[in-house]
């Protein structure tokens, strides 16, 4: 009996060291992903701070003014800002500008973006509860920012501009962390020359790039391990120095030191916090990255192993300084004791890699999110884990930055200069960062104002302090974010612009039901036997690509879906309510609508079987639908329903794995309604594809007998079934998107110039979908917009 009472204990205290080890496991992998970028900041923090005219005050008290700002400001914004308040602010589970904005979009209709329609409605329980909410809100705010669409196209232009930084820090981080750390071979290489260090870090940067499409899974295991072996030297190499130089540093940690040194400094003071920002870059990559971790994982880390150690090392350093200020200009490596100079040299030319990587790897997941929001032009996504859904590969991005890279290394060549940037960048998105967190703090967590200008005012004005010196450095480098920016952003918000005028031109001219019914059942064409995927960007009505295909060819398949392909403001939708289906017309038209929904960090996966998992939600809506049940979903048109298509239960259809000798009569009976032409052809594709990639895995669709099955239920599944054994083909509008005659002039420039351009050159919505081309048929229209 005893047992038994302990035994409930035993498994809470069992429970608890689980959860403990995988909160421990996850925050030593967040130390070699996240923080790879902030832990190599020591290297070039005090050099950068120092330049300038602040380099005239070398003495103990400008050294220890600077240790005192720089303890301060990492608590406070790191620390403070981050980990305690913004942190708290996920979109579900997802973290970085884009999921604060698609936060504001669902409690407040924020977005240009033509993603917030009825259809989303019926996603989860959390998505639900985004739309509840914003009914609840009666902010005076809220509304204003509603009625006015320029606001709300501001508020959409900072959140790219945001997005475009942090690009520009894809670009940055790896060109100075590398340099710098390049750099300490002149410490002990006396001869070495500044074009010899340039060659050697060009070099590293190459193979930096050149690497990149292996992936960050398979080098992973070795990332937390280098940067935890980084961070207990630098932190014993710290607490050395602060012993052994001056351990009056710890005077410092008062803020009346930061008194001092703005007394001492006046301007030039001022000015160096340019310099000193440089200690906090690579913060907003706690919150970025938090969807490849937990909110837990990241705090644990950053308190108990981050911000001791870099206190540490920023300690010693400053130690070292106040006794040999005249070599600021190699403090870091100049601070390493001679015995372990190499061994410390060569981890960190390592921790820069790792911290580039990280960068590199966050800047793919932001162009990621662009171009799932409609926000980027079509690029090609390499997933290089089956199991983690956020590691990608951009090519094209990939080469873009390696070339930008290798441009500002060897532009500059100084280590200053690419400070004075990487200093914009990043203080620019954390004060992005703040103003959304104002806006989050009232509509998402529903606090008054007060407590959001109390936010706002205070990070608003420390951040501005920074950002407000960087913009001194604009001449000295400061420019090139700008520059990278700017270029980024025209790109996107041209796509951006292109796709929501031609999806407005979809809208205003799609086909009116009624004209479909006047049609009749047949539509007035001919019904060959097979399934014909219509896509569109519409949720609702016809298309008008539908009516130009049957005007100039009337023939249609037995079955039309029209598909749509969704990306909703939501960072992932569940596999069981990723399809919603409905019904166009009368039973006997056989015109179906399925939307299919993809968060902005989904993977869409070439394996899932797409057809048969279709074919399968169809069939279920069909059942749905003659049932009456009243356990799905409804819109509120009445005519859609969230179909599982992973749980058959509701189906007569079954979905069983067929053998080699099934596939071979399945293939013979299914093409029996086709040309010996078209037969051969399919095989050679057959072959073809099992040939390039590996083989699919084959599928047979069965329907069950049923005795209580209505006649006409069955007749319909059998007319599905049919049509699916026929073979399934992809009607896609080819479109050429052209500016009115009356058009302004700048209109005409970005739609017949720009994004006729981007369009020309960016990946076709065929091979971004994963059509097969062989059932590939591509519709010619023109789109006045």
């Amino acid at each position: 009996m005893d047992r038994e009472i302990g035994s409930a204990p035993d498994e809470q205290r069992v429970s608890w060291r689980s959860n403990c080890k995988h909160l421990l496991l996850l925050a030593y992998q967040s130390l070699g992903v996240v923080y790879g970028d902030l832990s190599t900041s020591p290297i070039y923090v005090y050099t950068s701070s120092f330049s300038g005219r602040l380099s005239l005050y070398q003495d103990e008290q400008t050294v220890f003014g600077m240790f005192s700002l720089i303890f301060w400001t990492f608590t406070i914004i790191p620390l403070l800002k981050y980990v305690i308040i913004v942190l708290g602010a996920d979109d579900n589970g997802e973290g970085g500008t884009f999921a604060l904005y698609s936060l504001l979009c669902r409690h407040a209709k924020l977005s240009l973006l033509p993603n917030q329609q009825s259809a989303d409605e019926e996603l989860s329980t959390y998505y639900r509860n985004g739309y509840i909410s914003q009914n609840t809100i009666h902010s005076p705010l809220k509304r204003f920012l509603e009625k006015h669409k320029r606001l709300r196209t501001c508020l959409l232009l900072i959140v790219l501009f945001g997005a475009c930084m942090v690009i520009g820090d894809g670009v940055l981080t790896p060109a100075i962390s590398v340099l710098s750390s390049i750099s300490g071979l002149r410490v002990r290489a006396k001869g070495l020359l500044d074009g010899e260090v340039l060659v050697i870090s060009c070099v590293v940067l190459v193979g930096l790039f050149a690497l990149q499409h292996k992936g960050t899974q398979r080098v992973a295991f070795v990332f937390a391990p280098v940067v935890i072996i980084w961070l207990l030297c630098i932190a014993a190499i710290g607490l050395y120095n602060t012993i052994y130089w001056n351990p009056r540093i710890f005077h410092a940690l008062s803020p009346h030191y930061i008194v001092k040194f703005f007394e001492h400094t006046g301007k030039d003071g001022w000015i160096s916090l340019g310099g000193i920002l440089l200690s906090i870059t690579g913060t907003e990559a706690m919150f970025a990255d938090l969807g490849h971790f937990n909110e837990a994982s990241i705090r644990v880390a950053f308190i108990s192993v981050i911000y001791p150690c870099l206190i540490l090392q920023y300690m010693g350093q400053a130690a070292f300084l106040s006794k040999n200020i005249s070599d600021v200009s190699i403090s870091f490596f100049g601070s390493i004791p001679e015995p372990v100079f190499w061994p410390v040299f060569v981890i960190s030319t390592l921790a820069a890699i790792v911290a580039s990587q990280s960068v590199i790897s966050a800047t793919f997941s932001i162009v990621k999110q662009c171009h799932s929001l409609g926000c980027f032009p079509r690029v090609k996504i390499v997933h290089t884990s089956r199991w983690v859904n956020g590691q990608i590969y951009i090519p094209e991005i990939n080469w873009i930055l390696m070339v930008l890279c290798l441009a500002v290394t060897l532009g500059f060549r100084d280590t200053t200069l690419i400070g004075n940037a990487y200093g914009i960048a990043s203080m620019t998105v954390m004060f992005v960062t703040t103003w959304l967190m104002t806006l989050v703090v009232i509509f998402v967590w529903q606090k008054n104002v007060i407590s959001a200008l109390l936010f706002l005012v205070f990070f608003g004005f420390i951040e501005g302090a920074f950002l407000s010196s960087s913009l001194i450095k604009v001449p000295q480098g400061g420019w090139v974010p700008f520059v990278l920016s700017f270029v980024f952003m025209v790109i996107m918000y041209v796509w951006h612009y292109g796709t929501r005028s031609k999806y407005l031109f979809d809208l205003q001219n799609k086909v009116s039901m009624k004209w479909i019914l006047t049609l009749g059942p047949s539509l007035g064409i001919v019904r060959v036997p097979g399934i014909g995927l219509v896509y569109t960007e519409l949720v609702t009505g016809v298309p008008a690509i539908f009516s130009h295909f049957v005007t100039n060819l009337p023939a249609f398949h037995q079955v039309l879906v029209f598909v749509c392909v969704k990306s909703v403001p939501v960072p992932h939708v569940a596999p069981d309510e990723r399809f919603l289906v409905g019904r166009i017309g009368p039973r006997a038209y056989r015109m179906y609508r399925c939307i299919i929904r993809y968060g902005y960090k989904d993977v869409q996966k070439d394996e899932d079987n797409f057809e048969n998992q279709l074919v399968l939600s169809i069939a279920k809506f069909i059942q749905m639908e003659s049932s009456s049940s009243g356990s799905c979903d409804t819109s509120p048109e009445g005519r859609m329903a969230v179909t599982r298509a992973n749980d058959t239960s509701g189906t007569s259809l079954v979905m069983r794995d067929a053998d080699e000798t099934e596939v071979n009569c399945n293939s013979t009976f299914t093409r029996s309604s086709k040309s010996e032409t078209l037969q051969s052809l399919q095989s050679i594709h057959e072959q073809e594809w099992t040939s390039v990639g590996s083989p699919r895995r084959r599928i047979r669709l069965e329907l069950s007998e049923e005795e209580n099955m209505e006649s006409e239920v069955k007749e319909e599944l059998m007319a599905l079934l049919e049509a699916k054994q026929a073979g399934v083909a992809y009607i896609m509008g080819h479109s050429y998107v052209k500016a009115r005659k009356t058009s302004p002039f700048l209109k005409k420039v970005a739609i017949d110039v720009a994004y006729s351009f981007l369009r020309k050159n960016c990946r076709g919505p065929a091979v971004a979908l994963n059509i097969p081309h062989i059932s590939l048929i591509e519709v010619g229209m023109i789109y006045y917009v």
